[in-house]
């Protein structure tokens, strides 16, 4: 299947559409016309402009007042890309290295960048062929756009760099003569258009929000394995509770609970206890304001990823060349930060529920196990899920209020947007170990629970543990716990 790159607004849905079903793409007739309309009217601009261009014919960031001949414009670009490929860390994963070639390959092709044609069906042959560029996580300030991600994204153009390529780590070079094609000869302002932006944080920022509304589907139906395996409440997800506090999102999980304990019997039973502890009785609210935040944030993201968000910006139509701030990441770095707030409450609240269903009440075993004492059971999945939910605090900490002045001076107030949108990345990864750990813990105690009640919980949730149990079994007597641990988490991942 094809999706054709075009003006059209791009949605997360479709986005993930695209990677998960891994479409081919190709340039729309209006796209390949707005892209060679604009390096055109720039390639004649150049003929006549007489006052310098930022990047265009000047150096770049505090060397702008440098100007730059004719002669030397495609020696700036190519010069520009190598220079800015100071990356470190960790590798960037291979799926948002595939996502960022894609969102670059959408904002190029809006027609404001100047870039050539051949640069934009390089990057799309890139895609198509699952040539991924090597990228690394640290580098980028999130302000003049992700300038060190970007370089390394972009050097394989020149026949530089390495690159994923059938499972193997090659020099980007090899795979050029496979395919046959010519390094690209980077013409004025291209290199600073394939840098400027902020496709690192955007692409990390899809894969997050992705991962969040999935995290946040799984955490109402695990929590409500956990409240029928703890006996708990029905009456606190009552719509009329949250009607007179009607924010969406609470009134949204209050009827995902109650849909899945539809037909349940061990939730109509009588109940000895008055209430619940808040990480049972109080899920709306926390789930729920993780909802909104999420829905808030994608609004964000899905805005930035159909933007233009490199500098300068060139307008044809008005005849205008702009230097400007669309590559200035606060947008997503303030929505990030957000976000990796909001899911690692999806966490924090989980580990409670661990941890009650652990503490041998209501009937229920010391530990989950059936002899405690000669056997510890559950006990040590509750200290790593709370290991892993502090972490998830520490990580917590804004990115977005933080600024290091550079490049002279001129840059003299940045997003940490990059930062932000790779630990958000980390608390996400997180906050799925934390749920597959409580579901681990309630699909055991919901077994106990039905045999102390003798009574059956609903067909979803059952249909839900019966699949589970194909992965992880129950635990009778103390084993190696990893184990279990990390097929809990497979299994989370493929839902």
């Amino acid at each position: 299947m094809t999706h054709n790159i075009s003006p059209e607004k791009l949605t997360i849905e479709k986005v993930a559409e695209i990677i998960n079903n891994n479409y081919k793409l190709a340039l729309s007739n209006e796209a390949t016309k707005r892209i060679e309309k604009c390096r055109h009217y720039l390639d004649e601009k150049m003929k006549s402009q007489k006052e310098p261009i930022y990047g265009v014919s000047t150096g770049f960031g505090s060397l702008y007042n440098i100007s730059i001949n004719s002669e030397q414009l495609s020696t700036l670009q190519r010069n520009l890309v190598m220079s800015h490929s100071c990356g470190v860390g960790d590798e960037v994963p291979c799926e948002i290295v595939k996502l960022m070639l894609l969102l670059k390959i959408q904002s190029l092709a809006y027609g404001y960048s100047g870039v050539q044609l051949v640069t934009i069906q390089r990057l799309i042959d890139f895609f198509n062929n699952d040539v991924l560029p090597v990228v690394y996580q640290q580098g980028s300030l999130g302000a003049s756009g992700d300038l060190a991600p970007l370089a390394h994204l972009s050097l394989p153009l020149l026949g530089l760099g390495k690159v994923h390529f059938e499972g193997n780590v090659v020099d980007a070079k090899e795979v050029n003569v496979k395919f046959g094609w010519n390094e690209i000869e980077l013409q004025s302002k291209e290199g600073l258009a394939l840098l400027n932006g902020t496709q690192f944080m955007s692409s990390y920022a899809v894969w997050n929000i992705m991962k969040a509304e999935k995290l946040s589907s799984l955490a109402d139906k695990i929590m409500s394995i956990s409240l029928e395996a703890f006996d708990g409440r029905i009456e606190p997800f009552f719509d009329e509770v949250h009607l007179v506090r009607p924010h969406k999102g609470q009134l949204q999980t209050a009827r995902n609970v109650r849909q899945y304990l539809d037909g349940s019997e061990i939730i109509k039973q009588h109940k000895e206890h008055v209430q619940d502890p808040y990480s049972f009785r109080c899920v709306p609210q926390v789930h729920g304001a993780s909802k909104d935040t999420i829905e808030y944030v994608k609004s964000v993201i899905t805005t930035e990823i159909n933007s233009a968000t490199d500098n300068p910006t060139v307008f044809p139509d008005e005849d205008m060349v702009v230097s400007a701030g669309n590559f200035h990441g606060q947008p997503l770095a303030l929505v990030m930060d957000f976000l990796a707030i909001a899911v690692a409450e999806l966490g924090n609240i989980s580990e409670r529920r661990i941890y009650q269903l652990i503490s041998g009440k209501r009937g229920l075993p010391n530990f989950l196990v059936a002899s405690p004492g000669l056997n510890s059971g559950f006990m040590i999945p509750q200290y790593t899920a709370a290991s892993i939910v502090s972490q998830s605090k520490q990580l917590c900490m804004p990115a977005s209020v933080d600024s290091i002045e550079s490049s002279q001076g001129q840059e003299d107030h940045v997003s940490m947007g990059a930062n932000a949108a790779t630990k958000c990345y980390k608390v996400m990864q997180n906050t799925e170990r934390v749920l597959a750990i409580e579901l681990f813990n309630a699909a055991q105690a919901l077994e106990f629970r039905c045999k102390i009640n003798d009574l059956r919980t609903s067909p979803v949730l059952q249909s839900f543990v019966d699949d589970y149990r194909k992965s992880v079994h129950f635990i009778s007597d103390d084993e190696v716990m990893y184990l279990n641990i990390h097929k809990s988490v497979e299994f989370l991942s493929k839902q």
